[in-house]
């Protein structure tokens, strides 16, 4: 049974989360963080929310798709979250000079939250780091805080581990909370029918999936239908999922290097199990070590964070073309 209705017409957060167009992680996310909705319990302990409730989760979700940062608008009123969606200059923000960040505040802003999560990464201290993490995806928003704060500060998590100051367990400490955390950074707007579709995953032997959950969640706020499939898999597995999707693409990270001939064998092999009409990209920071594979099947190798969105654009265009 999905939901739970009686008289005051109380829904289970499954039910409300299919009528209010925000996932159920979410809405618990903007409750525990900003009390956006405010939900009572049954008698077994199971959140139940109302009809009120559904109305401002879906007001929620078109004001913060729009751009507006949930940590000002959660305490609206219905009527507020309503003037603020049709422009109402009636409507003002707790604090309108901080409601749009320029690039470079935004940067500034990031290194900040960098030496702040590196500290907590430091001191061991799983919930310091996931309490500046929430507040930086609220700050910096998805993009940035992929590009600004994670990627630098998983270099830096990196570099120090090699020289001695972190152990590995720090490095798995982090990873893990910003795992937890994906449902958050991904797109929650509903991609169009017509979307391209992509497959994110990683090669055989290649356990480590920062790099593709991070592309994955680019590419849906791309605006693609992206499936993801973790890491460590076959080129036949990954193949499989090509074929019963329809991908336009397949995207894969590569983490680490080593000297045997696994990766270029499943990347030939790949390349021919899914044919020349579906791209498929590269990246990863060891990407570059199999570059002469790479080149010769025509791999697209993914340059920076902006090249991947140009590549998704290009991609998405040549697909609505052919529509």
């Amino acid at each position: 049974m999905t939901n739970f209705k009686d008289d005051s017409s109380q829904y289970l957060i499954s039910t409300v989360s299919k009528r209010s167009g925000v996932k159920s992680d979410l809405v618990r996310a903007w409750e525990r963080r900003y009390q956006a909705v405010t939900p009572t319990r049954t008698a077994g302990g199971h959140r139940v929310y109302t009809d009120q409730d559904i109305a401002r989760l879906k007001l929620l979700n078109q004001a913060t798709s729009s751009g507006h940062s949930i940590s000002q608008i959660a305490r609206f009123s219905l009527d507020q979250l309503k003037k603020l969606l049709q422009h109402d200059p009636s409507i003002t923000l707790p604090d309108p000079n901080n409601t749009v960040l320029l690039t470079g505040e935004r940067k500034f802003l990031a290194e900040d939250y960098v030496e702040k999560c590196y500290a907590a990464v430091l001191a061991f201290d799983a919930k310091m780091l996931e309490s500046h993490f929430e507040n930086a995806i609220v700050e910096l928003g998805s993009q940035s805080f992929i590009e600004n704060l994670l990627t630098p500060l998983l270099t830096k998590i990196d570099k120090h581990r090699k020289s001695g100051e972190l152990r590995p367990v720090h490095e798995h400490m982090a990873s893990a909370i910003i795992r937890s955390l994906t449902y958050i950074l991904r797109n929650n707007n509903p991609c169009s029918e017509h979307a391209p579709r992509m497959i994110v995953s990683t090669p055989i032997g290649q356990i480590y999936e920062l790099g593709a959950l991070l592309a994955a969640i680019i590419a849906e706020l791309k605006g693609w239908q992206v499936t993801y499939l973790g890491a460590d898999l076959p080129a036949e597995e990954i193949a499989v999922a090509v074929k019963y999707t329809n991908a336009r693409a397949v995207t894969i990270s590569i983490s680490f290097s080593n000297d045997d001939h696994i990766i270029p064998k499943e990347i030939r092999r790949l390349r021919k199990l899914i044919g020349n009409n579906v791209a498929l990209i590269v990246g990863g920071r060891s990407a570059a070590y199999y570059e002469a594979v790479l080149d010769e099947v025509g791999v697209v190798k993914i340059q920076s964070y902006e090249h991947f969105r140009q590549i998704l654009d290009e991609l998405a265009s040549a697909n609505a073309a052919a529509l």
